[in-house]
């Protein structure tokens, strides 16, 4: 078969998104299907670029910045970036092609227009891989209130919903959102399409070596990925507080994002030595890094009130990593920790009853041998990008 994907996160990128829509490319590819990932990209020079990446075509089309811009140019960039890509591919070979299938990763919400036309054009069905419950979660923590924004949002998240064929949630408990209302009527397209991974290569160098670092020696807690509003990190570094006076506990952070630069100063002020911050580093090179790690840490804003297993659960978990995970109510993730023994989760607010939580967890990794290979084999039997390629294959092949 030859699918189109398609995707506002790829490679170079180094978010989460971008490494299992790479990786989906590519098993899609060693599969035997042939595939076409299109990307918007501001670094263009020309407005259509294509290329070979991992024995695929990958077609750049240029766009607006939308990443390190304030919260109304990445609106208006997302908001015009459909349009914009349609009107270049017009002009290009891409559109006299033959596509069986459309895949398509949400956020962004605003790739329905551009989805309905391509799906017009090929005579294809399209299957969204949806990951996050916007412009809801903002709400939710606060970001936004329920005026025209938001309703504009809706509009836009309803209506890809209505041009998917096929729409994959990431945890049974979004199942809920499409229960009731108004999303009542998309309930008959949306099946759980758990996240997945592809296994890194440990023997791929990291440029972070922790035994040069005052934390050499201690046991130490890893988060890499985004370090944003969502993640409600306040916590974690009164977590790290309350460990400051013990010499064998260490937090090393590995990431970008908006909260970056004020939890360094909050880090600073309260005098941590305990917590180291890195740059984001490239996904290849993660596996190295939780190999000099004891603990993956899970962080969500206890506020959200939809399902979010990061992909960074699935990173750790892959390695070998436990998990500490501090989570919101109903959180399904809290489920599989507990159910698979995979680490420990904790659902508040207060540091004392999290340090708890991450103390018991500390105890039983030095009795409990086997957390390690559980992990692994969970990743490997639940979370396989094999098993997710087949089962989108599978959805699109009987939509036409």
């Amino acid at each position: 078969m030859r699918f189109l994907v398609i995707a506002d996160a790829f490679p170079p990128m180094r978010t989460s998104a971008a490494v299992i829509m790479n990786q989906l490319a590519c098993e899609f590819n060693r599969q035997g299907h042939e595939v076409t990932v299109l990307i918007p990209s501001p670094l263009n020079r020309a407005s259509c670029e294509t290329k070979i990446h991992d024995q695929f075509k990958l077609i750049s089309v240029l766009t607006p910045k939308t990443n390190d811009v304030g919260y109304i140019s990445r609106t208006v960039a997302e908001l015009i970036t459909p349009y914009l890509v349609y009107q270049q591919l017009k002009s290009t070979p891409i559109i006299d092609e033959h596509f069986d299938g459309i895949i398509w990763y949400s956020p962004s919400i605003f790739w329905g227009p551009l989805i309905a036309r391509l799906k017009k054009i090929y005579g294809c069905p399209a299957y969204l891989v949806l990951r996050d419950m916007f412009p809801d979660w903002a709400v939710d923590l606060g970001l936004m209130k329920k005026g025209l924004p938001y309703y504009l949002f809706k509009f836009f998240e309803f209506y890809q919903y209505k041009i998917a064929d096929h729409i994959g949630i990431q945890a049974p408990g979004n199942f809920k959102y499409f229960n009731a209302g108004f999303l009542e009527r998309f309930r008959s397209k949306v099946e759980l399409l758990w996240n997945w991974i592809t296994p890194g290569d440990q023997n791929i160098p990291c440029p972070i070596n922790l035994e040069k670092t005052q934390l050499a020696g201690r046991l130490i807690f890893a988060y890499a990925g985004n370090i944003g509003v969502s993640q409600d990190f306040d916590l974690i570094i009164k977590l790290a507080e309350l460990y400051k006076d013990q010499g064998d506990v260490g937090f090393v952070f590995v990431g970008r994002g908006s909260e970056v630069s004020r939890l360094k100063l909050l880090v600073k002020q309260c005098n941590l030595s305990n917590i180291i911050f890195f740059d984001e580093i490239d996904s290849t090179q993660i596996p190295a890094l939780y190999a000099q790690c004891n603990i993956g840490l899970v962080a969500l804003d206890p506020r959200h009130k939809s399902n979010n297993i990061p992909g960074k659960f699935f990173s750790y978990i892959e390695t070998g990593l436990p998990v500490l995970a501090r989570l919101n109510p109903g959180n399904d993730l809290a489920q599989l920790i507990n159910e698979n023994q995979v680490g420990a989760s904790y659902i508040g607010f207060e540091a004392e009853g999290l340090k708890e939580v991450a103390d018991a967890l500390i105890q039983s990794l030095k009795n409990d041998q086997g957390i390690s290979i559980r992990c692994k084999n969970l990743a490997q039997n639940l979370f396989s990008t094999e098993r997710a390629a087949k089962q989108i294959i599978n959805a699109l092949d009987h939509g036409h």
